[in-house]
Formats: structure tokens, sequence, C-alpha cells
């Protein structure tokens, strides 16, 4: 089990903490009990998660996403530019528990 993910709102957007799980057979997020799992295709080589990662997340939010930090882990901090919890909350709703 994670610990529970960390939404930070910031001047510039928002700060989400994802894990991800890497050679899935679809790319896909899960969000639950505040935890955010993201199922990469791509396997975790020269950045090739990453590079998924912030493509799928930018298309998603249509606005810029950067890696922050857990550039080699499979916890990774993501700053989504220009959103709040509102529009994060709409774009990845929680699983009904």
């Amino acid at each position: 089990m994670h610990n529970t993910m960390n939404i930070k709102e910031t001047d510039q957007g928002i700060i989400i903490t994802i894990f991800v799980k890497p050679n899935s057979s679809k790319f896909k997020i899960e969000r639950s009990n505040e935890e955010i799992v993201v199922h990469a295709t791509e396997e975790p080589e020269k950045g090739k998660v990453n590079r998924e990662i912030l493509k799928e997340f930018t298309k998603l939010f249509h606005t810029q996403v950067e890696l922050i930090s857990g550039i080699t882990s499979k916890e990774k901090k993501l700053l989504i530019k220009d959103i709040d919890k509102n529009d994060l909350d709409k774009t990845l709703p929680s699983e009904p528990s």
C-alpha cells in the first residue's frame, strides 16, 4: 500500500504524487482514496515511461505538465500547470467506494 497521495495547490498549478506501474497492457489512470496509480504501457528504460506519462497527462488536462521529481522512481510528482483542485477533480473523478 502506498502513502496517501498529496495534492498541493500552488501559484503555477497543482502538484500531484502518482504511482507508476510500467509494462501494462494499456495506459490508464486509476484514482481511489486520494491515490493515483498510472498504468503505463512503456518499459521503465531511457525515460520512456516518463515521456508517456507527460504526453498522456498533457492530452488529458490540455495544459503543460512537468515531472518535478521521481525521474527514476515509481513514485513521481507532476506539476499540472494552470489548473486548480476543482479542475483536477472533474478530470480525474474518484472511483466510488
